[in-house]
């Protein structure tokens, strides 16, 4: 039998599960967020954004739950909600519920940030010699990705109009 050693560098292993435990967090906001624009946005141009928010809810609940599954195979523990702290200010509902193009700017915020952390991630697992969680945020970052490109779409559509 054949005895391995896996050496994670202390420090980049502590960073990465700090990185996870926030994009887990950021996902359940984002979730949080989502559910609550696509519950609130009025009027015949708001169907489709409501829509696409209620489809990405269920991906973005995904993600968290994947999130937390690789929390809990690295001996670490997902957070509680004693330990969130919000932070995406601009996804909060318009006062005006019409106001669509609000919303998608605040998504794209939203997916802006998660782009940026998924690619930390990435990198911080491939320092610590983490390929599990680099192939995930990889995973995750393509579909962040995704939903920025689609939302740059209803950006610019409903910019022009």
């Amino acid at each position: 039998m054949t005895e391995h050693n896996y050496t994670i560098v202390t420090t980049s292993a502590d960073e990465l599960i700090e990185v996870l435990k926030s994009a887990y967090m950021e996902e359940l906001e984002t979730v949080m967020n989502y559910r609550t624009n696509s519950i609130v946005l009025d009027g015949v141009r708001a169907q489709e954004i409501k829509e696409s928010l209620e489809a990405d809810t269920q991906e973005e609940l995904t993600h968290a739950g994947r999130l937390g599954r690789r929390l809990k195979q690295l001996d670490a523990s997902p957070p509680g909600s004693a330990a969130f702290t919000a932070s995406q200010e601009s996804l909060q509902p318009p006062e005006d519920s019409t106001d669509v193009l609000a919303v998608i700017r605040g998504v794209l915020d939203a997916e802006e940030d998660a782009i940026a952390t998924y690619r930390r991630l990435v990198n911080l697992a491939d320092e610590a010699d983490d390929p599990v969680t680099e192939d995930l945020a990889v995973e995750i970052l393509g579909d962040e990705e995704a939903h920025r490109t689609e939302f740059r779409g209803f950006e610019k559509e409903y910019s022009d109009s």
